[in-house]
């Protein structure tokens, strides 16, 4: 059972890294802060507004403990002198692939959305990069654009690594336009590319062989149909 240790927070007091990496991680809401950092410097303000039920006093006392532990830290991003925002320092970056890892995990039990359940299309940014199937990477250098709600995002395929970025691609291969909720089903496998397009929920624009590219590179089952229904950008 974990006992209260340092600064009043709780401890397992076990000699063992993952211990201690949940002595620092383990508390609710503690990884999700780390999740909307993962994709750049976050004033308290939104952090507060894309974690819906966390409570001002909460964020507050986990923010101050992060920084405490070298695992974040404020900084002044618009060189006004106020209104500072929080981003992770090296040591916070290095958790990058196992919340990705999680991530992907926690796709296997994502169930159906409730209408308590928040879902925020930035959230695609990091579902995009956890999806990625490092095998099926593309020798092809092109870019696949996603417009999930009102955000842009795109991954960068060069020299067969792929990247994900925030903004609109200059020249897409492939343009995916969909909600953030249906964008979780299909990431889950809940729904597949195919559906969601038959449903309208899911456009797709661009060359067919490049969707059928970036389907493989997220692991989706697309099919010869949902390529099928692409528009052909040639």
């Amino acid at each position: 059972m974990a006992q209260t240790g340092l600064a009043g927070k709780r401890s397992y007091h076990q000699y063992c890294g993952l211990a201690s990496a949940l002595d620092v991680l383990g508390e609710r809401w503690t990884l999700l802060i780390i999740r909307e950092l993962l994709m750049g410097p976050r004033r308290y303000s939104e952090l507060l507004a894309d974690l819906p039920g966390i409570g001002t006093n909460l964020l507050a006392d986990r923010l101050k403990f992060l920084v405490d532990s070298g695992v974040l830290r404020q900084v002044d991003v618009h060189g006004t002198g106020g209104r500072l925002s929080y981003e992770l320092t090296p040591t916070g970056q290095a958790l990058r692939p196992m919340v990705l890892g999680l991530a992907h995990w926690g796709l296997e039990f994502v169930g159906d959305l409730s209408a308590e359940d928040t879902v925020r299309p930035h959230w695609g940014f990091l579902a995009v990069e956890a999806m990625f199937q490092w095998d099926k990477v593309s020798p092809i250098d092109e870019s696949y654009q996603f417009q999930v709600d009102d955000e842009v995002f795109r991954i960068d395929v060069a020299g067969g690594v792929p990247r994900v970025a925030k903004g609109p691609a200059d020249h897409p291969a492939m343009v995916a336009t969909t909600d953030a909720a249906t964008f979780v089903c299909i990431g889950a496998g809940r729904v597949t590319p195919l559906m969601a397009m038959v449903g309208g929920q899911l456009k797709l624009e661009g060359d067919i062989d490049a969707v059928l590219r970036c389907c493989e590179l997220l692991g989706l089952e697309a099919g010869a149909a949902p390529a099928a229904q692409a528009t052909s950008g040639h």
